[in-house]
C-alpha cells in the first residue's frame, strides 16, 4: 500500500484518510468510526469535533496530537507506537478507551468523559485531569505521582495498587480513595 505525505492541510468532513504521514494538519468534523489508521503517522495535528470511535491504531504514531470535542469510544491508544507518543484531550468522550502501559507524563485531560477507561500500568506522572468524569476508570499499577485530580469526580483509586505520592485530590475525592478499606466518609 503506497503511503502519502500531507503537510499543513485541513481535512474537513472527510470519511476516509489516505495511508501516510500527516504533519501539522487539521481535521475538522471528520467521521472516521472504525477506520483503520494503522501505521499512519500524525505529527503536530489537531482533531476537532471528529468521530473516531473504535478506530484502529496498530503501530500508529501520535506525536503532539490534540483532540478537541472528539468521540473516541473504545479506542486502544496502547496499540500506538510509544516513541514520541504525546496527546492532549479537551471536551472528549473517551469511554472504554485504553492507555495500558503507555508513558504519558504531563498529559492533560480537560472536561473529558473517561468512563471505564483503562489506565493500568500507565505512567501518568504530572498528568492533569481537569473536570473529568472518571466513573469506573481503571487504575492499577499506575504511576500517578504529582497528578492533579482536584476538579474531577467519580474517582476510585487504590492507594495500595498505584503510585500516588504528591498527587492532588479534593476533599470530595476521599471516599473514592478509602473505599477499599471500608471507611465511610460523610
Amino acid at each position: 500500500m503506497a503511503k502519502h505525505y500531507f503537510a499543513d492541510r485541513t481535512f474537513s468532513k472527510v470519511s476516509k484518510l489516505e495511508p501516510g504521514e500527516y504533519d501539522n494538519c487539521q481535521f475538522d468534523n471528520c467521521l472516521l468510526p472504525k477506520a483503520k489508521l494503522s501505521e499512519y503517522t500524525f505529527t503536530d495535528c489537531n482533531f476537532t469535533d471528529c468521530d473516531l470511535s473504535n478506530v484502529k491504531l496498530k503501530e500508529t504514531a501520535l506525536k503532539k496530537v490534540t483532540f478537541k470535542g472528539c468521540k473516541l469510544l473504545g479506542v486502544c491508544f496502547d496499540d500506538c507506537k510509544e516513541f514520541l507518543f504525546e496527546v492532549r484531550f479537551k471536551n472528549c468522550s473517551l469511554e472504554l478507551a485504553s492507555f495500558r502501559d503507555l508513558k504519558m507524563k504531563g498529559t492533560p485531560f480537560k472536561k473529558c468523559h473517561l468512563i471505564e477507561t483503562d489506565f493500568r500500568g500507565a505512567n501518568l506522572q504530572d498528568a492533569v485531569f481537569s473536570q473529568c468524569d472518571l466513573n469506573r476508570a481503571v487504575f492499577e499499577r499506575t504511576d500517578l505521582r504529582k497528578s492533579d485530580f482536584r476538579t474531577s469526580f467519580n474517582i476510585r483509586i487504590s492507594p495500595e495498587d498505584n503510585r500516588l505520592r504528591g498527587a492532588r485530590f479534593s476533599p470530595d475525592s476521599l471516599p473514592g480513595l478509602l473505599e477499599e478499606y471500608g471507611i465511610i466518609v460523610e
